[in-house]
């Protein structure tokens, strides 16, 4: 490789801006468009990294603020990196901590220089700034690591919008400033809330610096589902064309389908792991709630058209069974079945786009699913 990663689209969608590319890692290739799984503390959880492997997942995302508190950076970085540490075979993204000023906004504080943190476990403080985020994602030894950023809140007058996204750009210069590595891709991430103009003002800032790619932040934070993918399809419009684009936080099926077609290559949620611990399902006829009584007595898979080892090998009557009962295995199985489901997503959605009918394949696969839940900022 050229780089610490090389990307490139081997087809485009004749309806969309939907776009199917091979994004190139130290620890391999990765299909786009590819949804990543979260493991926040090196860990998706209720699922081991081969398992995750099995599915199709070849990049997980971590987050460099936990795992900075624990273990430790330095100790993930003397015993191999975090790929190693967590024994999975693929690579890893890691986000830099700004979304954590956001979501433990009661124990930081933000300023020029970066967000002071009083430990979520003992108090002890942190300061993480655009120089130490970039240190420890280096330690870690993340396939691609994200420029700290301030995660504008919802909702946020314009003024502090554009503080935001302003500090946001200042400290995107520091953060590539700081890097070292030549090994490890670096991203940049556009804000501005929902505000177009500064939407615009904020791509322009960052697609400017040289980074290996570009992702669109600040969405799924509390905003109209509209709004998201008006800003979202924005961002994506003023991303080059020739670097992986990434669109943090989203979402469900649906949200995925959108940013598809509206360009955007790379994506991570929550959404399938909690919901899964949460007794839902997401299938192809829509989101089940397992623990519904209509289920106690139902001897039929989960999804029929599913061919996942729960949806082959357990009835919802069992799997509600479970849930009820507070046993690990409904977390396991449910969580087995929607990254499922994803995974298998996105693999239609390559082939569609592949065949150049993108648009009507997403049609047809959204047509009964129903699904209109918003992303929302809750971590793992």
């Amino acid at each position: 490789m050229n780089g610490p990663i090389e990307f490139s689209v081997t087809a485009v969608d004749r309806g969309s801006d939907a776009r199917s590319g091979r994004l190139v890692t130290p620890h391999g290739a990765v299909a786009t468009p590819a949804f990543m799984p979260v493991g926040t503390r090196a860990a998706v959880k209720a699922m081991a990294p081969d398992e995750l492997w099995s599915m199709g997942y070849t990049m997980v995302l971590a987050n460099a603020y936990h795992l900075a508190i624990r273990p430790g950076a330095a100790l993930i970085g003397e015993l191999g990196g975090i790929a190693r540490f967590m024994g999975f075979p693929g690579a890893v993204l890691t986000d830099s901590g700004g979304f954590q000023a956001m979501s433990l906004a009661k124990i930081n504080s933000i300023n020029e220089e970066g967000i002071r943190f009083r430990s979520h476990l003992d108090g002890a403080p942190l300061t993480l700034t655009p120089e130490s985020a970039i240190e420890i994602q280096q330690q870690l030894g993340a396939d691609i690591m994200m420029a700290l950023d301030e995660c504008t809140p919802y909702p946020a007058e314009h003024r502090r919008a554009l503080m935001s996204l302003e500090l946001t750009a200042r400290w995107a210069e520091r953060s590539l400033a700081a890097r070292i590595s030549t090994t490890q891709a670096l991203f940049g991430i556009i804000q501005g809330s929902i505000f177009e103009d500064l939407r615009r003002t904020s791509a322009s800032q960052i697609t400017s610096i040289g980074f290996d790619g570009y992702a669109a932040g600040g969405l799924s934070v509390g905003e109209p589902k509209a709004a998201m993918l008006e800003m979202a399809a924005l961002s994506a419009s003023m991303m080059p064309g020739g670097k992986p684009r990434y669109l943090m936080g989203v979402g469900t099926p649906a949200d995925l389908l959108a940013a598809i077609a509206m360009g955007f290559d790379l994506f991570d949620c929550v959404i399938p792991t909690r919901n899964a611990r949460n007794g839902c399902a997401f299938t192809s006829q829509g989101r089940v709630s397992i623990k519904q009584a209509a289920h106690a007595r139902d001897s039929t898979p989960l999804d029929p058209a599913c061919d996942c080892r729960p949806c082959r090998t357990h009835s919802r009557a069992y799997l509600r069974h479970l849930y009820l009962s507070g046993e690990i295995l409904a977390a396991r199985a449910l969580t087995e079945h929607n990254l499922h489901f994803y995974a298998s997503l996105m693999r239609d959605c390559q082939a569609a786009i592949a065949s150049g009918n993108f648009k009507a394949y997403a049609k047809d696969a959204s047509a009964g699913w129903g699904i209109d839940n918003a992303a929302e900022p809750v971590e793992e």
